[in-house]
């Protein structure tokens, strides 16, 4: 098995036989937020699982029974005060996505705590994306001040439809493990403390099915996300330029505040 400890180190590997293997988000008493090292490892770890010939199935989850608070203040208040930074991330951002939709083996994502950011593109872009009951689900790109980019506008409404991508993106309205469900945003709901067996029972499973059945049953199901591929590109095009406007600076000063926003900036009109 490739040395991914040394290669990724912001995440936390285990084997757990069968050709499963486990990757966590790991950010210890930041629930899991994603900084510099954490977005690029989170990017690129799924190029790796692809040529790992020791690898069927990847379960992603967090640390500390939390999946991710979602993309790390410094980051944000980086990429708003520098291009450099801006350009790179918003390639990383890119890059997520689509090493995920094409990653040849299945991802199985286990959600518990908050699910936000760029932790919540891997939760939602696995093949079976399970979350626990309790689990806060929050696409908070509008509240932060910026577009939802990310994976949303490809996801959101093929999953759940356009009315309840729009109320929840729009409105940055959190959502249950339950809720996400009911939904369609989800594939499973469980109880937090079946989450991991329940992960773990799944991954088994397609780990011992027919591997080039699944992986191009995968593929093929993909190819209405990469139909969606000017979609998405245009989405974080936008979200980007949100990062170089007024409106992401106040919204990280009201997120460390603990206040509401005032966004009194230009708007696209």
């Amino acid at each position: 098995m490739y040395d991914y400890a040394t290669q990724y180190s912001s995440l936390r590997f285990a084997d757990l036989g069968d050709g499963i293997l486990e990757v966590a988000m790991s950010a210890p008493g930041r629930l899991n937020a994603v900084g510099h090292q954490g977005h690029r490892d989170l990017a690129d770890v799924w190029r790796t699982i692809d040529k790992d010939p020791d690898v069927r199935v990847a379960i992603i989850r967090g640390e500390d029974g939390v999946f991710s608070a979602g993309g790390d203040l410094d980051l944000v208040s980086d990429m708003a005060e520098d291009f450099a930074v801006r350009i790179r991330v918003l390639r990383e951002a890119r890059d997520l996505v689509y090493n995920m939709i094409d990653c040849a083996k299945p991802i199985v994502s286990a959600m518990e705590g908050p699910a936000v950011g760029a932790g919540l593109v891997a939760g939602l872009l696995a093949d079976v994306s399970i979350a626990a009951r309790d689990a806060r689900i929050i696409d908070g790109h509008t509240k932060l001040g910026v577009a939802a980019g990310d994976h949303a506008a490809i996801m959101w409404p093929l999953l759940c439809g356009m009315a309840k991508a729009k109320y929840h993106l729009l409105t940055c309205e959190p959502l249950s493990g339950s809720e996400a469900e009911r939904i369609g945003l989800v594939s499973l709901c469980v109880e937090q403390s079946e989450l991991h067996a329940t992960a773990l029972k799944v991954a088994r499973r397609l780990a011992s099915g027919s591997q080039s059945a699944i992986r191009f049953t995968k593929y093929a199901l993909n190819n209405w996300l990469r139909q969606a591929g000017p979609i998405f590109d245009t989405s974080l095009g936008l979200e980007f330029l949100g990062f170089g406007g007024p409106d992401v600076t106040e919204g990280v000063a009201a997120i460390r505040g603990k206040r509401r926003p005032d966004f009194s900036g230009p708007t696209s009109e």
